[in-house]
Order: structure tokens, then C-alpha cells, then sequence
């Protein structure tokens, strides 16, 4: 009797533990099947191979001078072209690559990181910590991008930190906002509520229920965040405020470029066609991870 009453329990899994990289394969799944998304992550792969081996993949030393050579056009011995003082403008690109992806990734991790946790903050947490967090916000949302980024270079000063630090700056807000509004759509769901009731602290609650729950659109804007700033690291270069010279900036050599354009016009046009790659190399990449992510195309 012993022996038929006993039951074996074969170990079963928790499906909660299977359901996130379920979840996470099919994003992967749909991101591959978008095609304008892998366009952009082949520019963004591309660029950074050139820039982690830039160093052996140029064919000269970006800073080289050669008078002899100076305004040279697109050859085997410069493929595309070379400046007023015969430095090749494609090592030039190549070396510039590192500067504008540098200081691209570095402004969006200091403007990631403080934006979303602001954003958090304000959602979580009452009404006039609310208040005063967006209404800062606000404030740095109502001056144009360039220009507070302009101002804040003229507080800190010329130089390649100092651009990193006002683009992280300027973008700061957008983080802001978009993580306090789905902090404020996810807060007061049922798994946020039992681990409340479970004596969970605002800090634990924060960073392992609801931090999760609002990544996707997070991933996103970081992805679009990139392009800009590249943009913005480019446009403060070129009025003098970023890279100095003669370190290689992509928007330094389009403001070099630009007083020789008709005697050279390939000085300015291959940096330009640089950043417009890169640009929308990210822009791709985002809209791929925003359709990848959204929920609603779940089954699509």
C-alpha cells in the first residue's frame, strides 16, 4: 500500500524564470527580421571597427604634414584627398570616428544615467518633489540644444571634457521625462503593490520592479540620443568649442574644409558624409530596436 500511495514529484520549472528569455528571443527575432534596423547596425559595426583599429587601418599618421602633397585630390595615394597642410583626410576620418563615438557614448551614459534617475525619482515619488524635478526639467527643455550646449562650454571652457560634459547636460531632460512617465504607468500595478505589502523598500521596489519595466523605451532613446549628439559633438566642434586641433574631429574638418571648399571641395564633403552615415546609422538602429520592443507588434 506504502508503495501505491507513494507519488513521485518530477522537478518542474517556474515559468516566470523561463519567461525572460523567452521574451528577449523573440525581440532578438524581430530585430533581425527588420531590415532598415540591421542596415543601422551595420553602419554603427562598421564605425566601430574603424575606430577601435583605426590606428592600424589608416594609411598615415592623422597629424602627418606633407606641403608637397597639401590639397591633393582623391588618389591611390590618398583615396580621399588630402587638407591644406597634406595631412589624408581618410586616416583623418578614421581617427575622428574614435573622438565622435567617444564623447557620443560618454554623453548619453552621463545623460542615461542622471536623466532616468531623476525621471524615476519624480514618478515615484510625491507630488512637489515632482514638481520640482520637471519643472527643472522644463527650464532645460525651453532653451535649444546647440545653444545650451554653447552656454554650458562657455562655463566650463574649450575642450574635448568639457563638450562631453554640456551634451550630457543638454540631454539630461528628455531621460527625465521619458522615464517618470512610464514610472508613473507602472507604479501602481499589482506586482509593484505586492512587493510593497512584502515590506520592500522604495529603493528595492525602484531598481528591481519597475527599473526592468521601463528599459525598453530607455534602450531606445539611447540609441537615438547617440546620433544627436554626435551631432552636437560635430557642430561645437566646428565653431571651435570642441576638439582642438590638431586632433582630428570630424566637425573640425568640416569647419577647415569649409574655407576651401571650391578650390577643394573634398575636405568638407567626406566628413560630412561621415556624420550623415553615422547619423543615420543610429537613427536606423533605433527605429529597429523601437519596433523590436514594442509590445503591441508581439505576434506580428
Amino acid at each position: 500500500m506504502a508503495e501505491q500511495t507513494q507519488t513521485v514529484q518530477t522537478p518542474t520549472l517556474d515559468p516566470s524564470s523561463q519567461r525572460p528569455r523567452g521574451l528577449w528571443r523573440e525581440t532578438l527575432d524581430r530585430f533581425v527580421r527588420h531590415r532598415t534596423g540591421m542596415v543601422g547596425a551595420f553602419i554603427i559595426l562598421v564605425l566601430l571597427v574603424m575606430a577601435l583599429l583605426g590606428p592600424m587601418l589608416a594609411p598615415y599618421e592623422p597629424n602627418k604634414m606633407d606641403f608637397t602633397g597639401a590639397f591633393a585630390p582623391p588618389s591611390l595615394a590618398h583615396p580621399l584627398g588630402a587638407d591644406d597642410f597634406g595631412r589624408d583626410t581618410l586616416s583623418r576620418i578614421m581617427y575622428g570616428a574614435r573622438v565622435s563615438l567617444l564623447v557620443g557614448i560618454i554623453a548619453v551614459t552621463i545623460a542615461a544615467t542622471v536623466g532616468t534617475t531623476l525621471g524615476m525619482v519624480a514618478g515615484y515619488g510625491n507630488r512637489i518633489l515632482d514638481e520640482v524635478i520637471m519643472r527643472l526639467m522644463d527650464i532645460l527643455l525651453a532653451f535649444p540644444t546647440i545653444l545650451l550646449a554653447i552656454a554650458v562650454m562657455a562655463a566650463l571652457g574649450r575642450g574635448f571634457t568639457n563638450a562631453m560634459i554640456a551634451i550630457g547636460i543638454v540631454y539630461i531632460p528628455i531621460f527625465a521625462r521619458i522615464a517618470r512617465g512610464e514610472v508613473l504607468s507602472v507604479k501602481n500595478n499589482e506586482y509593484v503593490q505586492a512587493a510593497r505589502a512584502l515590506g520592500a523598500s522604495d529603493f528595492q521596489i525602484l531598481l528591481h520592479h519597475i527599473f526592468p519595466n521601463i528599459l525598453a523605451p530607455i534602450i531606445v532613446e539611447t540609441s537615438l540620443s547617440l546620433s544627436f549628439a554626435i551631432l552636437a559633438e560635430a557642430a561645437l566642434s566646428f565653431f571651435g568649442l570642441g576638439t582642438q586641433p590638431p586632433d582630428p574631429s570630424w566637425g573640425r574638418m568640416l569647419s577647415e574644409g569649409r574655407d576651401f571648399f571650391r578650390q577643394s571641395a573634398w575636405m568638407g564633403i567626406f566628413p560630412g558624409l561621415a556624420i550623415m552615415l553615422t547619423v543615420m546609422g543610429f537613427n536606423f538602429l533605433g527605429d529597429g530596436l523601437r519596433d523590436a520592443l514594442d509590445p503591441s507588434l508581439k505576434g506580428r
